[in-house]
């Protein structure tokens, strides 16, 4: 499963501060999912376009989708997360079905 998040920065930092400091926190989230078993970070992701993209696998698609919609509403994760639910031989990013979290 892909989860898409909008690379909208962050308003008011101090100039040279991280404008995205939530990629951080979303892979540290996915990082612990990762360690207690619920779930697993399949890739690394990447920016695509206008988004960062994380990719997690290894549960159910109930299961992804519900971790999907928790790290929508992690502090600091800007709105129009959505989550692609796709499999890991998709060709590129983007690809499968929508589905809306925030």
């Amino acid at each position: 499963m892909e989860i898409h998040v909008p690379l909208t920065p962050l308003i008011g930092l101090p100039e040279g501060e991280d404008p995205f400091p939530w990629i951080d926190e979303v892979m540290d989230y996915i990082t612990e999912l990762d360690e207690r078993g619920e779930a697993a970070l399949y890739d690394d992701g990447g920016e695509f376009g206008d988004v960062y993209v994380f990719l997690i696998n290894a549960a159910s698609e109930d299961r992804l989708l519900a971790i999907a919609a928790r790290i929508a509403d992690l502090p600091g994760v800007p709105a129009g997360v959505y989550a692609m639910v796709t499999d890991d031989e998709a060709e590129e990013f983007g690809l499968g079905r929508r589905v809306d979290l925030s």
